[in-house]
């Protein structure tokens, strides 16, 4: 069976550390594109030079050209500008919307059937960029966060716990930032709910550093961003993908009705597999829940209603 053209454009922290993990999980073969001449070509050859250690076969492009990176399966858009100290994402919403829309319509013109994973923030309205320039389907395009800040909850439930991460699962609904919904009551250790677990009291003081996951992050660096998180995240999504496993993960897709919402992406659970979106699951939610989420959905509205592009 023919190895998977996996594409990631953009070669810093966040689209380098998906490269790696991509090659050392075998998942494809990986083009690491970058407009700058050098960088890709040089993390690559690095990259390269660990595979008889990490004992992969896969090979490793680093490209300055997106003709090169034509029929490609998956493309991962994680160029863009990194957030710093004091910068909220909307801050970097028409920069790196700008970025997204040159990046989405070079990628479909040699990639037109490809399955597009969108990373660069804001993610909620960098898809919808993504999705306007480019003309994928809605099933075949969808924004990294949900899966980043689940895990963040996740991480956060295991620490407080001392659990095995293994056995906690976490819900994270709505846009990524600090409107973003997270779950308690989907939310559970070995089936058993962290509402039965926690207090309420420990579990708001979780939900609020899920929320500010990334600014924590950014204060503590300086200098840079996340991104250890975010790639072992967009690597999770390209697995279930690529290895067909209908894994049940929260990303931002298009919704056109669910929830009650329409013409915007937001994180929500969904079906993953080699076809793309296979379905989008409407959770049964409470009154608070509900207001919560239409709050979210209305700080997406009116990003992309700002938008400059």
């Amino acid at each position: 069976m023919a190895k998977k053209k996996i594409t990631v454009v953009g070669a810093g922290n966040v689209g380098a550390t998906t490269a790696q993990l991509l090659a050392y999980k075998k998942l494809g073969n990986v083009c690491l594109l970058d407009v700058l001449e050098g960088i890709p070509q040089g993390k690559v050859l690095d990259l390269m030079e660990s595979a008889p250690l990490e004992n992969f076969d896969c090979k490793l492009f680093g490209l300055n050209s997106y003709e090169e990176t034509a029929n490609s399966d998956i493309v991962i858009l994680t160029a863009g500008l990194a957030r710093k100290p004091g910068m909220s994402r909307e801050d970097l919403r028409d920069k790196n919307a700008e970025i997204v829309k040159m990046c989405a319509e070079e990628v479909i013109k040699y990639s037109p059937d490809c399955f597009m994973i969108v990373v660069t923030n804001p993610v909620d309205t960098m898809t919808w960029v993504a999705k306007k320039y480019s003309c994928l389907p809605k099933n075949r395009i969808l924004g990294m966060a949900g899966v980043l800040d689940s895990t963040r909850f996740r991480s956060f439930i295991s620490m407080e716990l001392g659990v095995s991460n293994e056995d906690v699962h976490a819900t994270v609904l709505g846009l990524h930032g600090n409107d973003m919904v997270p779950m308690p009551r989907f939310s559970s250790v070995a089936g058993i709910p962290i509402t039965e677990l926690l207090p309420k009291e420990k579990i708001d003081e979780m939900i609020e550093r899920t929320k500010k996951g990334g600014a924590e992050i950014v204060q503590l660096l300086k200098t840079g961003s996340a991104y250890y998180a975010p790639a072992s995240s967009v690597v999770n999504m390209v697995a279930s993908i690529v290895r067909e496993k209908n894994r049940i993960l929260p990303a931002a897709a298009f919704l056109d009705g669910e929830y009650g919402i329409k013409g915007i992406f937001m994180g929500v659970p969904l079906k993953l597999n080699w076809s793309g979106i296979e379905e989008i699951i409407e959770l049964p939610l409470t009154e608070d829940e509900r207001k919560q989420l239409m709050s979210s959905a209305e700080a997406v509205r009116k990003s992309v209603a700002s938008l400059k592009v």
